[in-house]
């Protein structure tokens, strides 16, 4: 579904890219891993538009998305889940979501929409106790949940998640890698960069190791179990 090819990119004279290639295939989970600064975000900044890429190319389905206006993406089924979260602070948690709900891919253009309010609300029920909070009333964990419930009320083909625990207490992390979880099961496909290695072992079906803006190592989770010395080399746990 999604495949990234030779992707280079740059802020200014630094470049960041040199050459990433990975693919998400429907209904997969794929991880993007490596130490802080290695290139994760810039990718995903890259594929979603926010950052216009240098060379190589991104494409939905065979269609070229290369440095369209993250909108445009965003029609082609993806739905971002940012780092730090970036929900509306003044909007209620109700006018977060329902700011963003459109039918989307996972309905088809007449069908009934896979996510409503009602279902995000059934995944988090949190959310829907504090619907009438704004969203600066929140706290750091049920505003990622809200960041979660948003991407998915664009009925997206594929979740696109940046840091998905970061910063969150142990209990709060368990409680996002539990719905993440329910959201994997229920279909979708999902792009995840998280620190936490041995959570996405558990999670993810295939792993893509970025290291100084390349691709150092790519293979299943089972791959990943059996070979120790990557989880040395290049993510220092």
């Amino acid at each position: 579904m999604l495949k990234v090819e030779a992707l280079e990119s740059a802020y200014g004279d630094s470049r960041i890219l040199f050459g990433i290639d990975l693919f998400v295939g429907a209904g997969e989970v794929v991880t993007l891993l490596g130490r802080n600064g290695m290139g994760k975000t810039t990718t995903v900044k890259s594929i979603f538009g926010l950052l216009k890429p240098r060379g190589g190319r991104v494409t939905i389905d065979g269609e070229d998305v290369t440095g369209r206006a993250p909108h445009v993406v965003a029609k082609r089924g993806l739905g971002l889940v940012p780092e730090g979260r970036q929900i509306f602070p003044t909007l209620s948690v109700e006018e977060n979501l329902v700011a963003t709900h459109r039918r989307g891919w996972s309905g088809g253009p007449t069908g009934p929409a896979k996510w409503t309010l009602d279902g995000v609300y059934r995944l988090f029920p949190r959310l829907k106790e504090r619907r009438r909070n704004m969203g600066n009333q929140l706290s750091g964990g049920e505003q990622q949940m809200l960041a979660i419930g948003r991407a998915l009320m664009t009925n997206p083909r594929l979740v696109v998640l940046d840091e998905a625990t970061e910063g969150l207490a142990p209990l709060i992390r368990e409680e996002i890698w539990a719905c993440l979880t329910a959201i994997r099961d229920a279909g979708e496909a999902i792009l995840v960069i998280d620190k936490n290695v041995d959570a996405l072992a558990r999670f993810a079906d295939r792993h893509v190791v970025i290291e100084k803006g390349r691709v150092a190592w790519s293979g299943t989770t089972a791959e990943l179990k059996a070979t120790p010395a990557v989880k040395e080399r290049f993510l220092h746990v």
